[in-house]
């Protein structure tokens, strides 16, 4: 069924309903079934994205993979982007880069990071995403409640910026990520094992002390929690660089 037969307002409602306790094999069969070619899955190939990944390529291997190369990330993350990629069989991992005018105006000194960390992801996550996007009625995400802060609240599914998003690993925490990971094989980032257990980008991302929350290390020492791929903007809106953060 095409998106625009849906009744927009009321879908993401619904299907949350339907699955807000359902296992994540049943909510990607739901959003595959829903809306087929229109649906993307958006990964940061980071320290937990392999469960999302492997479970997406069971079912549906040409899934469109969109994959934010913010031109900021460890050498690490690119390898384990290629080979993880390749090891799943996915055949349709996109790799989304900043515009080239974008950073002449906003970052031409590839600085930006150290004054405006909210003007850095926006230039060099949310413009290459919204505008990718703009081809999809829906779209995966990896978030867990387990992560804390707005993160806790998170439904299995919702509606933003004039798309679904889905979130079928809402409900696990790192006991089924990690029981997930041993059962299929699958290989870590590699950056796990030097005590970083989520990552970005390597000027905004460091280890974390034990006992500290997943995401202590990302923008460690600010408020800042996201990088604003998943703040709300205006439906269908494309943000300008120097617009609202």
């Amino acid at each position: 069924m095409a998106f625009d037969q849906l009744d927009r307002p009321d879908l993401a409602l619904r299907l949350d309903a339907e699955l807000r306790h359902a296992h994540p094999v049943t909510v990607l069969e739901s959003a595959i079934e829903t809306f087929g070619d229109r649906l993307a899955l958006v990964s940061s190939f980071g320290a937990e994205s392999a469960v999302l990944l492997h479970l997406a390529a069971q079912l549906k291997p040409d899934i469109p993979v969109l994959f934010l190369d913010t031109g900021m990330l460890f050498g690490q993350t690119l390898d384990y982007r290629r080979n993880l990629a390749a090891k799943l069989g996915l055949t349709d991992v996109r790799d989304l880069r900043p515009a080239f005018q974008d950073l002449a105006t906003a970052d031409p000194e590839a600085k930006l990071w150290k004054t405006d960390t909210d003007a850095c992801c926006h230039v060099r996550k949310v413009l290459p995403l919204d505008r990718a996007i703009e081809g999809f009625d829906a779209w995966l995400t990896g978030r867990k409640r387990f992560h804390g802060g707005d993160r806790m609240s998170l439904p299995v599914v919702e509606q933003a910026e004039g798309k679904v998003k889905f979130n079928p690993l809402a409900n696990w925490g790192k006991e089924e990520l990690d029981a997930y990971m041993a059962a299929h094989d699958l290989p870590a980032h590699p950056l796990v094992a030097q005590g970083f257990p989520s990552i970005g980008c390597w000027p905004c991302t460091k280890p974390v002390e034990e006992g500290q929350d997943v995401r202590a290390g990302r923008w460690a020492g600010s408020e800042k929690t996201e990088c604003g791929i998943h703040t709300a903007r205006a439906p269908g809106a494309v943000s300008n660089v120097g617009g609202d953060i």
